[in-house]
């Protein structure tokens, strides 16, 4: 849902000079499948070390019906040109995380 919500509104967010990237712990070839069968108009980049998710912070204990095991939690990172983080968005809602997206951008460049 997240991943098609930010295909759906590539126009929107490239009209604020957005670039989405999506990084996960899957194999390229899981994802490359994934990736065709939504029909992504962005790149997902394959962390399957989940070397990138420790050094986010994004790496950690997960629970989900009455199960715990390690996995990434969802988070977003608006990164500038300069290569810094500008914000970060913790406990994404899958739904409407494209408009928080451009919300938090909008505010960024008026401020």
């Amino acid at each position: 849902m997240q991943a098609c919500s930010l295909r759906d509104s590539k126009q929107k967010l490239s009209r604020q000079k957005l670039i989405v990237l999506g990084i996960s712990p899957d194999p390229i070839s899981r994802l490359k499948k994934f990736q065709d069968k939504e029909g992504l108009n962005f790149q997902l980049l394959s962390d399957e070390d989940h070397k990138i998710a420790e050094k986010y912070g994004v790496w950690g204990l997960k629970k989900f019906m009455g199960r715990e095991f390690m996995g990434v939690n969802r988070m977003s990172f608006l990164v500038g040109m300069d290569g810094k983080i500008k914000n970060f968005m913790f406990k994404v809602n899958t739904k409407t995380h494209h408009d928080e997206v451009l919300k938090l951008v909008k505010g960024l460049n008026q401020g």
